[in-house]
């Protein structure tokens, strides 16, 4: 007996499957390529110079990731990525169809697992002084980015943050409370300043890519006091977050456990040899090597249960010669490298008509 079910549960569906493909999130942290542009780095495609953020837009890329520093450290060199900066290159990216993630780290310079330091201008404050300081912070800028013209669609609370943020009060293990009251301060402020504006999704962000269990204490102890937040953001370097089957063992706990999106905010491999000098690689370090990693993180994302990866940030592919070009997608003549042209098999197509 053949069972009719109504056009609209098939249309429901296919709207469904439509509506995960225009969201899924193909990403770039070019935080650097405007300062690299600016000091006359040249970028390739095909021989064709061409600018950097045209180039990801031919390739797929959909989104542009951010970060924003208060006052930018001019130690050990000048680091370009204030507000005035930030909202230039997120303002490009918008005219050229990008959706944006900012990305916060609560700081005047890196703040990672080894180091979450507090901006100058907020040493000394209390507690309760940085709760506020980070609520205003916060809320003006992205006031700020929303009045010119580069409203955020993500906004990320802090930066590989497992070990906390705002040290020393806010750090974990030993402060979560205060922890807490950070997080949900800079989540108020980013409702405070969007105005009229659709309210960004909110990303939590930790460096656990391939480890179950911290990942499990980080998620489990936030949620259990009562933070809200739309998407799980995870760092994945396979020299520091494990194996690929690590990490598909962890994306599907999450997406069992917590049913959130999950986005690889942060993902490199080298061309070049550079992490597996003395050690096994679980790819070459080529650039045929580069492109078979992305091909098999972005397999590992599809396969998440439910739907919920939801995509994979690049970090930092487009910067100026020198240490972190071995990381990204350019050769050192500027040509575009052959894990460019990874996700078009996944976004060249023409869409069905009804």
């Amino acid at each position: 007996m053949k069972i009719r079910l109504p056009a609209l549960v098939f249309l429901a569906a296919g709207a469904g499957l439509e509506s995960r493909a225009a969201d899924y999130m193909i990403g770039a942290d070019l935080s650097f390529l405007k300062q690299a542009e600016e000091r006359g780095t040249k970028f390739k495609d095909g021989g064709v110079e061409k600018p950097g953020l045209q180039i990801f837009r031919d390739h797929g890329y959909n989104w542009i990731r951010l970060r924003l520093f208060h006052t930018p450290s001019t130690q050990p060199r000048p680091l370009p990525n204030d507000l005035g900066y930030t909202l230039a290159l997120a303002k490009e990216a918008k005219a050229l169809g990008y959706k944006f993630l900012l990305n916060y780290h609560y700081s005047d310079t890196w703040a990672d697992p080894a180091k979450q330091f507090p901006p100058k201008a907020w040493e000394g404050k209390t507690p309760g002084e940085l709760v506020r300081a980070v609520h205003d912070y916060t809320r003006d800028s992205i006031a700020a980015l929303r009045e010119g013209g580069a409203m955020p669609d993500m906004v990320q609370i802090g930066n590989e943050i497992t070990p906390g943020l705002l040290w020393p009060h806010g750090k974990l293990p030993q402060n979560w409370d205060t922890f807490v009251e950070l997080i949900q301060a800079g989540i108020r402020g980013v409702e405070a300043g969007r105005g009229k504006a659709p309210r960004p999704r909110i990303m939590i962000h930790i460096e656990k890519g391939g480890s179950r269990a911290p990942t499990q204490w980080f998620f489990d102890n936030l949620i259990k006091r009562g933070v809200e937040f739309d998407v799980i953001g995870q760092s994945y370097y396979p020299w520091w977050h494990g194996s690929l089957l690590e990490l598909r063992d962890n994306l599907a706990f999450m997406a069992e456990t917590y049913r959130k999106e999950i986005v690889l905010v942060e993902v490199a491999y080298n061309w070049r040899p550079g992490e597996y000098r003395d050690k096994p690689a679980p790819f070459p370090e080529t650039p045929e090597g580069q492109r078979e990693f992305l091909e098999e993180v972005q397999r590992a994302v599809l396969a998440t249960p439910h739907g919920l990866g939801q995509g994979i940030f690049w970090w930092e592919p487009a910067v100026a010669p020198g240490r972190l070009r071995t990381r990204g997608m350019f050769d050192d003549e500027g040509n575009a490298l052959p894990v460019m042209h990874v996700f078009e098999k996944y976004t060249r197509g023409k869409v069905p008509t009804r």
